[in-house]
């Protein structure tokens, strides 16, 4: 039975997170492995909007940080007269071989809309084969890999990291402890699980978890808290 605190949204989303399975229906020939798309994601998320009386729009948004553009992309679901969203980023190539400017650009918006919806109804991605646990998995396992090795830590490195930030590298211990319990201050004055507040909070950095967010991003999830706080009027 749903909470009677919770807000409505909250309840719609957990149901739609619940019911919704997104089949990977893409195959890659060369790599020879499955994997799902934003495209995929969203056949299977339309039944289910319209069963909820639910809608979702998905936007991009380009955005410069340092010499980069990246595409943003926000999934914002609309239900029982209220709005709740994800973001996520995609950078750019500066050149991708056999495709031009607006290919390269459409390449990136659909990989930040999967991860955009991803946020959103907790699609867990890590072993499909667009991501570097996919690659470390297969490396671990003696398969062969044409890929380049990853820079993303392990969970035990990204760990090792987030405690000792000798390189600054990612947030520290107390620093992501800090922002959880901030976190769970919002979830509780809104009526939402925490769960949900959280999966919104790291979709919206566009990293998997709080304890891999950069070092030097630490600002700009500060900043995020502050505004949400500032939005529902939480002191």
């Amino acid at each position: 039975m749903a909470n009677k605190t919770q807000s409505p949204i909250f309840v719609t989303l957990q149901c739609i997170q619940g019911e919704l399975v997104a089949p990977k229906g893409q195959y890659n020939s060369f790599g020879k492995y499955a994997y799902r798309s934003a495209e995929d994601i969203l056949e299977a998320l339309k039944p289910i909007l319209q069963k909820y009386d639910a809608a979702l729009i998905l936007q991009d948004d380009i955005e410069q940080i340092g010499d980069r553009y990246y595409v943003c992309a926000t999934a914002t679901l609309y239900a029982m007269g209220e709005t709740i969203g994800t973001r996520a980023y995609a950078r750019e190539d500066e050149i991708k071989k056999g495709m031009d400017g607006s290919q390269i650009t459409g390449a990136a918006s659909s990989y930040a809309r999967k991860y955009a919806l991803n946020g959103l109804f907790m699609i867990d991605d890590n072993k499909d084969a667009d991501t570097d646990a996919y690659q470390n998995q297969n490396s671990q396992g003696g398969q062969k890999s044409s890929s380049k090795p990853s820079n993303t830590p392990t969970q035990k490195e990204s760990k090792k990291n987030s405690q000792t930030a000798k390189g600054g590298k990612y947030i520290t211990v107390t620093e992501a402890k800090k922002l959880r319990e901030e976190i769970k201050n919002i979830a509780e004055s809104s009526g939402g699980p925490v769960i949900t507040v959280g999966q919104w909070f790291v979709g919206q950095l566009g990293v998997e978890k709080i304890e891999l967010i950069p070092a030097d991003r630490l600002a700009e999830a500060q900043e995020l808290i502050a505004k949400t706080k500032k939005a529902k009027g939480i002191e």
